[in-house]
């Protein structure tokens, strides 16, 4: 090696090192951090967090979900404190009530404007009351506020709200969102601060005990109940049920709770709900859909995964997402084509332009999908830019297929792209992992005009793949309109109908003046045109439908503010719309305070951790194994948009005519000191090595391998193959090592670089 390069590297590495530790701050909760981090414990001024539980009572009638959530905070140490809890809902929960109970004491919340409630929180909190306030960061993530809790208070806060269930293929789904997942906020322009949540490490026992419990009627005899996530036990009786959670699952926060079930003949619940309200009378229709109708004749299409290899999605999620996109790729037809984007701090495609789907393209790309290991950030903005550039397959519709946990904190921007340079395509968003960021993947499939998918599991991976080559076939309703003859309804949302890929019901609601008149929905099949017509009647209106009232205010305020542009101003009309309703919005907040005044001293505010969720390691909070390892007890805050290391992607696959490219080489693991620049030595790496690797590659036809590295004061003092793929036929392991060993050992290194690399070299 020449010496000016090693100069200018260790120069490099110097100051990057020095610019690293300047950043580096401890986990106090300053509002100036905005990236998730790892609770070390010492760092806290109580003896003990403050949640002891979180407990919910959930009762299903007909279409509609009614949940009681009850937080119960405890302070066991000896100083007054705040405690701070940020913790998930579902997307379209409408929340319409909050109380505060202290010991026999019952405060009602009340809905204020956000920067109201948080003076008359502020106040109370000063003024030495026990006071809550709950606040909306995003449409699915809330954060609970509950000041002045002093040695031996327990403060309970039960949160009310609604949902709507909606049926696909006959099957009812119902899910109770347990915790958020750590947020990559690298390329947020302006930080949060409940993104700066801290965490405790992976398959740790979560701090606070889970409980659940399910009422269903349903007033059709139930066929089926299934909770694939928890264990639990089911009562059932004809068109009742309860479901009940087991009692070793007292710990089971850590993964979202879904529940699935279906009625006698895959029934459906469907038609017209009328509420006649004291101001103002809504009504909910709900169409049930056509018939599927199977085309032989599908033409050609051009395909693009979009998958998320950062480091939340390392282990379990990878592990899923590989099973997913290989199912999907195996199925594409010998006439389609198709591309694979790689993402995360940085990305890079398969090719450089759609490839055939052969049998040999189609079996190299799966190969690449399998040795992905994650690492990095999720730059997902970065990506959409990429595909917004990759030149389309001449005469083909495209087909963009994401596959990511969604652990992001740029959501909109997202939504704008897709819909601002992405509207040629259908998008579908595929959520992996056991509690994916569903606002990102509901809103991706809704900017994109396609549909959204869940995958928890290996298991599910199959089958969710079938049912989106099966969706992607045709639609099942094209051009859907709805036409009121005699109906006086207005407010209807939503205000245009999206294709219908799905077996499920069409959705409207609105606001009516009379109930007279006739519903008309008509649209297009691929066996010609359909026409539905549905008949409005005085006799339904039903005062016990008041919760369609909710349903269409979070409804119409999706559309306005959680999936409406970047920079659009809603703020005046979603204010009204959430003061008038008694909701929780963006802009409105419940705010509880109690009326006794008591001297609390000094409060201490506490951020309550949270674990992570169930199969995400400890790559998603940050470059684990390169800082927390070897950070001082007490320590460092570890945030993922500073430690996590760059993953340099697979470059392309091409067809039989291409040349091979070059060697890729990244650093998948690393166990060494927090100064060093992991980017940077693996661009180090690949530079030296690249050459003589090739020759290493070619001679043992080897398209993976995976090396580990043990290096002492700059010298590389051990070398181990830890795995290897050739494209044909067995090789010679001790031959590889034997000369993989030879290169290493030649290389200088920093004096001061000691550890264990992972080293992964692709070569397709």
């Amino acid at each position: 090696m020449k010496r000016v390069p090693e100069i200018i590297f260790l120069m490099i590495v110097s100051l990057l090192s020095i610019a690293i530790n300047a950043q580096i701050k401890e986990p106090t909760g300053e509002k100036d951090a905005s990236s998730p981090y790892f609770l070390v414990q010492g760092d806290s001024d109580v003896e003990s967090f403050p949640l002891l539980e979180t407990k919910a009572e959930v009762n299903i009638a007909g279409v509609t979900a009614e949940i009681e959530l009850t937080q119960v905070y405890k302070n066991d140490g000896k100083k007054t404190i705040e405690a701070v809890y940020v913790f998930p809902l579902g997307t379209k929960s409408a929340i319409h009530a909050m109380r505060m109970k202290i010991g026999e004491r019952i405060i009602d919340a009340e809905i204020e404007e956000t920067e109201k409630a948080r003076q008359i929180y502020e106040d109370a909190k000063d003024d030495g009351k026990v006071a809550s306030l709950l606040e909306q960061k995003r449409p699915n993530v809330f954060q609970m506020k509950v000041a002045n809790i002093m040695p031996g208070d327990e403060v309970k806060v039960i949160v009310k709200y609604t949902e709507m269930l909606v049926p696909e293929k006959g099957i009812y789904e119902y899910v109770f969102p347990t915790v958020v997942g750590p947020r990559f906020t690298g390329e947020q322009k302006e930080k949060e601060d409940w993104t700066a949540t801290p965490y405790i490490h992976e398959k740790e026992q979560p701090p606070y005990k889970f409980d659940i419990k399910v009422d269903l009627k349903t007033g059709i005899p139930i066929s089926k109940v299934v909770v694939p996530t928890h264990n639990v036990d089911i009562n059932k009786e004809y068109d009742k049920a309860t479901i009940t959670l087991s009692k070793k699952e007292k710990y089971g926060g850590n993964r979202d709770f879904i529940l699935r079930y279906s009625l006698k003949g895959n029934q459906i619940q469907t038609g017209l709900l009328l509420y006649p309200g004291e101001e103002e009378n809504f009504f909910l229709l709900m169409l049930e859909p056509p018939d599927r109708v199977n085309i032989d004749m599908v033409p050609p299409r051009e395909y693009l995964f979009v998958v998320d290899v950062s480091g939340s999605m390392h282990g379990f999620p990878l592990d899923v997402s590989k099973a997913l996109i290989k199912e999907i790729v195996e199925g594409l037809r010998e006439k389609d084509y198709f591309n694979i984007l790689f993402f995360s701090g940085g990305s890079s495609f398969l090719s450089e332009r759609p490839l055939s789907a052969t049998k040999e393209n189609k079996k190299k790309a799966i190969e690449m999908v399998m040795s992905q290991t994650g690492g990095g950030g999720t730059r997902l903005l970065d990506a959409l830019n990429r595909i917004s550039t990759l030149p389309k397959k001449e005469g083909l519709s495209r087909i963009i297929v994401t596959a990511t946990d969604g652990y992001i904190s740029v959501e909109k921007e997202a939504f704008d792209h897709i819909r601002e340079n992405l509207s040629e395509n259908n998008f579908f968003a595929f959520g992996i992992g056991s509690s994916v960021n569903r606002y990102l993947i509901e809103g991706m499939a809704r900017a994109g005009k396609g549909e959204p998918f869940i995958v928890i599991n290996q298991e599910e991976a199959k089958e969710k793949a079938a049912k989106f080559l099966n969706y992607i076939q045709h639609p099942m309703l094209t051009d859907i309109k709805t036409d009121l003859k005699g109906f006086d309804a207005y407010g209807i949302e939503p205000i245009s109908m999206p294709d219908l890929f799905e077996e499920r019901p069409l959705i409207l609601f609105g606001k009516y003046r009379e109930a007279s008149g006739n519903i008309v929905v008509t649209g297009k099949t691929a066996n010609g045109n359909y026409k539905k017509e549905i008949k409005v009647k005085n006799s339904m209106e039903d005062e016990k439908n008041s919760a369609i009232k909710y349903l269409w205010a979070r409804e119409r305020i999706a559309t306005l503010d959680d999936y409406g542009k970047v920079g659009t101003d809603v703020k005046d009309e979603v204010t009204k719309l959430g003061l008038k309703y008694h909701l929780m919005t963006q802009y409105t907040s419940f705010v509880a305070v109690d009326k006794i005044i008591r001297k609390t001293g000094e409060v201490v505010t506490v951020k309550q951790p949270l674990p992570l969720p169930q199969g995400v390691s400890d790559y998603a909070v940050g470059d684990y194994t390169s800082a927390s390892r070897f950070a001082p007890y007490g320590g460092v805050m570890m945030k993922a948009a500073e430690y996590a290391p760059e993953v340099k992607m697979d470059r392309s696959v091409t067809s039989k005519d291409q040349k091979k490219t070059k060697p890729n080489f990244y650093i998948s693991k690393a166990t060494v000191g927090p100064k060093t620049d992991l980017k940077k030595l693996e661009e180090f790496l690949a530079d030296e090595l690249e050459m003589s690797f090739e020759v290493i590659l070619k001679n043992w036809n080897l398209v993976t391998l995976t090396i580990q590295i043990e290096i002492d004061a700059g010298m590389v003092k051990k070398v181990e193959i830890k795995n290897y793929k050739t494209s044909k036929g067995k090789a010679c392991e001790e031959c590889i090592e034997k000369s993989v060993k030879r290169e290493l050992k030649n290389l200088k290194l920093p004096d001061d670089l000691k550890g264990t690399l992972e080293l992964i070299v692709n070569y397709i």
